[in-house]
C-alpha cells in the first residue's frame, strides 16, 4: 500500500527540484525513500541523495545567501 502523502511529497520533491535548479543546483539522487513511500502512517521521507564536493558548494552558497535576505 502506499502512503496515503504520496501524491503531496511527490509534489515537494519536484518544487523542491525545481527550486535547486532555479540556483543553478543538481542532486541527481533526490527523489522519495521508497521504504517511506510504502507505509500508511507518516509522510514519506525526501532522499536528498549523493553529491559532489561543487554541488554541495553550491547548495551551501544558495542556502547563505537565501538566509541573508
Amino acid at each position: 500500500m502506499i502512503s496515503p502523502r504520496f501524491p503531496e511529497a511527490s509534489s515537494e520533491v519536484a518544487d523542491l527540484r525545481a527550486a535547486l535548479e532555479a540556483n543553478g543546483i543538481t542532486l541527481p539522487s533526490l527523489g522519495l525513500d521508497l521504504p517511506s513511500v510504502v507505509q500508511t502512517y507518516g509522510a514519506p521521507l525526501v532522499e536528498l541523495g549523493n553529491c559532489n564536493l561543487d554541488t554541495a558548494r553550491a547548495l551551501t552558497t544558495a542556502l547563505r545567501k537565501a538566509a541573508i535576505r
